[in-house]
């Protein structure tokens, strides 16, 4: 078995609601969309941007019963014309799948971080 990462990335509004519902949306994505069994991860790790500081999205994952992994939240670095009020994610896993067969996650305004993993998902 090994360990390997999975990313993703989501957008959102400024509200502990949104920043909730949107960590929950991407996190059950990434799991539904691999197959992955929850006790095989081993940490994920999130960042925001500065616009999103309602909340810590690692809290959402918490709500989910996702209890004895351990996650991180670190602020993205502020860069001149990046995507504002963007989420993104690694998760960690031990698996016996190779990098190709894992399915990197964009959601909602970060669809255009990674058009090329959207076609594929899409088509």
């Amino acid at each position: 078995m090994a360990v390997r990462a999975i990313r993703g990335a989501t957008t959102c509004e400024n509200s502990k609601e949104e920043i909730f519902e949107a960590t929950k949306e991407l996190v059950k994505e990434i799991i539904d969309c691999n197959g992955i069994d929850t006790s095989d991860i081993i940490d994920i790790i999130f960042t925001v941007t500065k616009d999103l500081d309602k909340v810590f999205p690692a809290a959402s994952v918490r709500q989910m019963g996702i209890t004895n992994v351990p996650l991180l939240d670190m602020l993205s670095p502020d860069i001149e014309n990046a995507l504002k009020k963007c989420i993104r994610v690694m998760v960690h896993i031990n698996t016996d799948k190779g990098n190709d067969e894992l399915k990197h996650i964009y959601l909602r305004g970060a669809k255009i971080l990674r058009p090329d993993l959207v076609k594929e998902q899409e088509g």
